[in-house]
C-alpha cells in the first residue's frame, strides 16, 4: 500500500506521486466559491505557520506545489517569491565579535576594497568604523590574510537564535575578523557621520568601485567640527609601518559649529552638511562651502536626492523640507529667500485656528514641506525611484514618502519602532526590499518596505544598535540596466543578505546564508 504523502496523490497506473495542483482528476468537484475559501485558508494558515514558528521555507515550498506561483489569500493574492524571501530574511543568524566595543556606535560602512600584501594585491571586504570616542578604524572581515600578524583578531560568538536546537542548520561559522594596529586613528571629536562615494561607471574596470568615504566629526568645546576625505583608490596597505590611514584622511573644511551629518554627491565633487545653523555644500576640491538652507532648528539629517538636483533636510523640530540645490552657491552673500513654515497643528483653542510658524532660508518649496511627531532621525532616499525616501523620528515613527504625494502624508507606515531621543540609522538592502533599524529598547527589527509588515524583533545586544549597514552590491560587468543588476544579483547569485550592526557592546555580523 503506498504511503500518503500531504500535498501528492498516487497515479497506481504510472506507479508515481504528483502534486495537488487542484482537485485530483476523476474526483468529484466542489462549488468554485467553497473551493477558492478552503484554498485561502489554507494557505493563509500555512504561511503565517512558517512565519510564526521559524519552520524553514519547505513549509512555503509545499505550498507553492499546491496552489502555484500565485498563493490566494482571503484578502487578495501574494507572490511566492516574495514571501519565500519574507520568511527567509525573518530567520537570521546573527554573530557578535569579541574585542570591538565602543568603535562603531558612531557611523559604519562596509566596502569592497583592494588591499596590498606581501604576496601581491587582492581583494577583500572592509568595514570603515566611526565612534562616539572619537575612534576612527578599518577592520578587515573578508578572508583572514595568513600573513596578518600585527593588530588583534576578534573571533565571532552566536547571540541569536539564543537556543541551537531553535534553528539546526545556522550556517557556515564566520571567521575572525582583523583590527590592524596601524589602522585607526583618534579624530578631534565624535565621528558624526560616514559616507561612501564612487568611481564614475564609465571608470569602473577590475576591482573596487569605491572611490572614497566621507567622514564628519561632530564638534565640541575644544574643537571645531570638521569634514574628512579618506582616499581608496590606490590599494590599502594595512601592514603598513605607517598607519594606514594617517597617511589616506586629509581634512577638507572645518565649520564653527556642530555637525551632525553629512551626505556625498554620487561622483563625489561635493558634500552636503547638516549643522546647527542649517545645511551647506561644500566643494570637496576647494574645501569652499556656502549655506543653502539657515534654520534656527538644527539639521539632524540629510539626503541627496539620486538626481543630485535637491537635498533633503531633517530638522529637530520634525519638520522635513527639499532644498533645491542646482543654482551655483557663490560663498556665504548669496541672498537665500526667506519661508515661514508651519511646526505645529492647528491649535485646539476654541476660535482659534493658528498655526506655530518657524523661519527658514532656502531655496525649498515650502508648500511641499512634512512635518513629523518629533525630531528627525535619519532620511533615507531610495536609489530604484528617486520620488521615494523613508524617515524616521524620535517618537518611534518610520514613514515613507512619496515627493509626488507630500500632501497626501506617507505612503506606507512601519509599526514596532522604539525612539525617543536617540539618532539611530535606518538601513536599505541592495534589492531595496527591506528596511532594518535599531531601537531604545535594543531589539533589531526588520520590516518589508513594500508591505510594511514587521518580519523580524529580538534582543541580542544590551545596547542601542544605533549603527547599521548591508552589504553592498557590486555592478555587474555586461549588464546593460544598472538598477536590475542592483536589484536582482543578490538572490540570483544565492549571497548578499549580510549585514553589518555596530552599538557600544560591539560589532555584529548578519547572515542568512
Amino acid at each position: 500500500m503506498p504511503q500518503h504523502l500531504p500535498g501528492f496523490y498516487y497515479d497506481a497506473q504510472k506507479n508515481r506521486y504528483f502534486p495537488i495542483k487542484g482537485p485530483i482528476p476523476g474526483s468529484s468537484r466542489a462549488s468554485s466559491s467553497t473551493t477558492a475559501q478552503e484554498l485561502a485558508q489554507k494557505s493563509t494558515r500555512a504561511t503565517n505557520l512558517c512565519r510564526r514558528t521559524g519552520v524553514r521555507a519547505s513549509n512555503l515550498l509545499q505550498v507553492r506545489e499546491l496552489y502555484g506561483n500565485i498563493i490566494p489569500f482571503i484578502k487578495g493574492k501574494c507572490n511566492f517569491k516574495e514571501e519565500f524571501q519574507k520568511i527567509r530574511i525573518s530567520q537570521p543568524v546573527v554573530w557578535k565579535f569579541s574585542e570591538t566595543d565602543k568603535i562603531a556606535d558612531g557611523a559604519l560602512e562596509q566596502m569592497h576594497v583592494d588591499v596590498q600584501t606581501p604576496e601581491g594585491q587582492t581583494e577583500t571586504d572592509v568595514l570603515l568604523t566611526g565612534g562616539l570616542n572619537g575612534s576612527l578604524s578599518f577592520v578587515e572581515v573578508g578572508k583572514v590574510r595568513p600573513d596578518f600578524d600585527i593588530g588583534v583578531k576578534c573571533m565571532p560568538d552566536r547571540v541569536w537564535p539564543f537556543n541551537k536546537n531553535d534553528q539546526a542548520d545556522c550556517g557556515m561559522i564566520p571567521g575572525p575578523i582583523c583590527r590592524p594596529a596601524r589602522a585607526s586613528l583618534s579624530m578631534s571629536s565624535n565621528v558624526s557621520c560616514i559616507k561612501l562615494f564612487e568611481k564614475q561607471p564609465s571608470t569602473i574596470e577590475d576591482g573596487s568601485s569605491i572611490r572614497g568615504a566621507l567622514i564628519s566629526t561632530l564638534g565640541s568645546e575644544t574643537s571645531r567640527g570638521s569634514l574628512n576625505i579618506v582616499k581608496l583608490v590606490e590599494p590599502l596597505d594595512l601592514n603598513s609601518s605607517v598607519s594606514g590611514l594617517n597617511q589616506r584622511i586629509h581634512e577638507v573644511a572645518s565649520f564653527n559649529c556642530t555637525i551632525w551629518t553629512a551626505d556625498c554627491s554620487f561622483n563625489g565633487s561635493r558634500a552636503a552638511i547638516g549643522t546647527n545653523l542649517g545645511a551647506a555644500l561644500v566643494d570637496l576640491e576647494t574645501g569652499v562651502g556656502s549655506w543653502v538652507l539657515r534654520s534656527k532648528s538644527d539639521v539632524f539629517a540629510q539626503q541627496f536626492v539620486e538626481s543630485g538636483n535637491a537635498l533633503l533636510c531633517g530638522l529637530r523640530n520634525g519638520v522635513i523640507v527639499t532644498v533645491d540645490v542646482r543654482e551655483k552657491q557663490e560663498g556665504n552673500s548669496v541672498r537665500l529667500i526667506s519661508h515661514r513654515i508651519p511646526c505645529s497643528p492647528l491649535s485646539k483653542t476654541v476660535g482659534s485656528s493658528t498655526q506655530k510658524l518657524f523661519k527658514v532660508l532656502g531655496n525649498i518649496d515650502s508648500s511641499c514641506t512634512i512635518k513629523m511627531p518629533s525630531s528627525i532621525s535619519c532620511l533615507v532616499s531610495l536609489q530604484y525611484d528617486d520620488h521615494y525616501f523613508l524617515a524616521s523620528s524620535m517618537d518611534g515613527s518610520v514613514k515613507l514618502y512619496d515627493h509626488r504625494l507630500i500632501r497626501r502624508g506617507a505612503v506606507q507606515s512601519y509599526e514596532g519602532h522604539v525612539n525617543s531621543h536617540t539618532r539611530i540609522q535606518l538601513a536599505v538592502d541592495a534589492s531595496e526590499k527591506f528596511l532594518m533599524s535599531g531601537g531604545e529598547d535594543c531589539n533589531l527589527r526588520l520590516w518589508s518596505i513594500k508591505s510594511g509588515e514587521l518580519l523580524f524583533e529580538n534582543k541580542f545586544s544590551n545596547s542601542v544598535p544605533s549603527t547599521v549597514c548591508w552589504r553592498r552590491a557590486e555592478r555587474l560587468v555586461g549588464v546593460q540596466d544598472e538598477r536590475q543588476s542592483y536589484r536582482e544579483y543578490p538572490y540570483q547569485q544565492g549571497h548578499g543578505l549580510e549585514a553589518w550592526l555596530g552599538s557600544r557592546e560591539g560589532l555584529f555580523y548578519m547572515d542568512w546564508s
